[in-house]
């Protein structure tokens, strides 16, 4: 090969690797520099969302510290893991916070976020994400009504297994004529919660925080 061809390849080469090398670190220093703000970003968004289900006067420790971690699947229905938050007052159990999916909405999942007490009352529901028909079946969002709200208070005790149903089916739960899908699938995803909770509240908060719990 030509001296002066090689030379200009181990140039490009050694230029190459400069580029590689000066871009990688960048990346890096912006990932470390944007890490902490991003992470307070997000912890702020999750505790205002926190903040609309569940009181201030029932928990006084760090809701996103005192966590497990749930799997995908089961009776929650989740795509992803998830954590379940744990409310304690004075190191004593108050409350839980669970995500719980909704699959058979009209459109598709629809993502929630549960707050129950821990003597099994519902504290607060809130819709985390839907893809319902605009104007007809999103009044599940508490941004266009109090439908939600139908949750508040709610339990197993209070409310029999087959009350868990719109009122057209039998039930007690109210719901708006041409979309009877949408709450079907929010009300049948709230009641499978409360199921849940009942059949691990133990569990929940006895496993160390951080850890997977076992179902």
């Amino acid at each position: 090969m030509n001296k002066a061809i090689l030379n200009h390849a181990i140039k490009t080469a050694w230029i190459m690797i400069a580029f590689t090398v000066v871009g990688t670190l960048s990346l890096a220093i912006i990932h470390h520099t944007t890490k902490a703000p991003i992470s307070k970003a997000e912890a702020a968004v999750r505790m205002s969302l926190f903040g609309q289900i569940l009181p201030a006067d029932l928990y006084d420790n760090d809701l996103l510290q005192d966590a497990v971690k749930l799997a995908s699947g089961g009776d929650l229905a989740n795509r992803d893991e998830t954590m379940i938050h744990r409310a304690r007052v004075k190191g004593e159990p108050s409350a839980v916070i669970l995500e719980a999916t909704a699959p058979d909405g009209y459109s598709g999942d629809i993502k929630l976020l549960v707050a129950i007490k821990f003597s099994g009352e519902i504290v607060g529901v809130r819709v985390l994400d839907h893809k319902e028909t605009p104007g007809l079946g999103d009044y599940i969002d508490i941004a266009h009504s109090n439908w939600i709200k139908n949750f508040d208070t709610q339990s197993l005790e209070k409310t029999n297994d087959e009350a868990w149903l719109v009122k057209k089916d039998g039930g007690q739960f109210d719901f708006t004529t041409g979309a009877t899908i949408t709450p079907r699938a929010v009300i049948k995803a709230v009641h499978k919660v409360l199921k849940f909770y009942q059949a691990h509240q133990q569990i929940i908060f006895e496993t160390p925080s951080g850890q997977a719990l076992t179902q």
